[in-house]
């Protein structure tokens, strides 16, 4: 946990250790931006519920800015996550 939340300081630019606990613990309690907020809804959807991901899910981040780029990249990086978290965890 220290490693993703020195990492997150880093790339958030924030210096606030709390922030990756809370967003561990429940993200919907942490203090983030609309964009911010889209992305995570958007993160914790495909995570959780990946078969029912729909094109209107999309919107929370098209409404907060977010270029189609970006949309790219959010659904990558989460979906490495899942792909490398599983094949970690399946090999134990």
């Amino acid at each position: 946990m220290r490693h993703h939340a020195a990492g997150l300081a880093r790339l958030t630019k924030r210096r606030r250790p709390e922030l990756a606990a809370t967003l561990s613990a429940d993200y919907r309690t942490a203090e983030l931006s609309p964009r911010e907020r889209a992305m995570c809804d958007y993160a914790a959807k495909l995570t959780r519920e990946p078969w029912a991901m729909v094109e209107s899910d999309l919107a929370p981040m098209r409404d907060a800015g977010l270029t189609d780029r970006e949309i790219l990249d959010v659904n990558l990086i989460g979906c490495y996550f899942a792909y490398a978290n599983r094949l970690a965890d399946g090999l134990g």
